[in-house]
């Protein structure tokens, strides 16, 4: 009988990162999920078999603890956890959250990376899905913190694809739009009436959406090796320019 492949998701417990536990799971991979919210992955594991580890990708302690639960083959890893705090500009910066921004965007990512290559090479067909996002092309006022962070994500996945270059591991960034998910709520300090006003009027992408993206990726044949996907809603053509209703914001 042939040994499913092994899927890691971080950020696993809502958004993104729930919906791709869902379809890898369905689509016949062993997925483990990590996040800092074990109640809600303990959950998610009753629906999809998933198996749940605690993870905060912003503590290296934590990041090694949980790599060393994993199989010592994995296949798949998506760096998911992240996300946007504030929209102050650069003059009137809050430190404390831009630190915070690139410790579990950019420090996180890489932590995970570095913890999981030995597994992904074992493999012999290894794959990394890094989430960035439009704010990886683009800058936006009030935006600087987390548009550097996810510059720095993509920096980080181009010299990957230059330093893995003869390894058996894959890399690909997916680059999405506006996606409805808790992501305003948490940037906006839980202030649900602003996040919410981020998608009003617009059909923002899904959750699922971004997942049917990377599960599309991971699952194209061990020579395909899928750089960049970059997608928006509809309703959008940057950051800053959303169609909503006839107007334009």
């Amino acid at each position: 009988m042939e040994q499913k492949r092994v899927a890691v998701v971080t950020g696993a417990s809502s958004g993104i990162g729930l919906e791709t536990v869902r379809l890898l799971s369905g689509a016949g991979f062993h997925v483990i999920g990590g996040a800092r919210r074990m109640d809600r992955l303990v959950e998610l594991s009753r629906e999809t078999g998933m198996v749940p580890l605690g993870l905060d990708v912003r503590r290296k302690e934590s990041v090694e603890a949980f790599v060393q639960g994993l199989p010592e083959t994995v296949h798949v890893l998506v760096n998911n956890a992240g996300g946007a705090l504030g929209l102050d500009p650069v003059a009137e910066m809050d430190e404390e959250m831009w630190l915070e921004m690139y410790q579990s965007n950019v420090l996180g990512t890489a932590r995970m990376i570095r913890g999981l290559f030995p597994r992904l090479r074992h493999s012999g067909n290894g794959h990394v899905v890094n989430i960035g996002s439009v704010a990886a092309i683009e800058t936006y006022i009030g935006g600087a913190g987390y548009t550097s962070a996810k510059h720095a994500v993509r920096a980080l996945t181009e010299t990957l694809r230059l330093e893995w270059l003869g390894e058996p591991v894959r890399i690909t960034e997916i680059d999405p739009g506006l996606v409805e998910t808790e992501f305003s709520v948490v940037r906006f300090g839980g202030d649900t009436a602003r996040a919410k006003s981020v998608y009003s009027g617009m059909t923002p992408l899904s959750g699922r959406d971004v997942a049917e993206a990377i599960l599309w990726a991971v699952t194209r044949p061990p020579h395909v090796n899928v750089d960049t996907i970059l997608m928006r809603p509809l309703d959008q053509a940057r950051v800053d320019r959303v169609h909503r209703h006839g107007g334009m914001s």
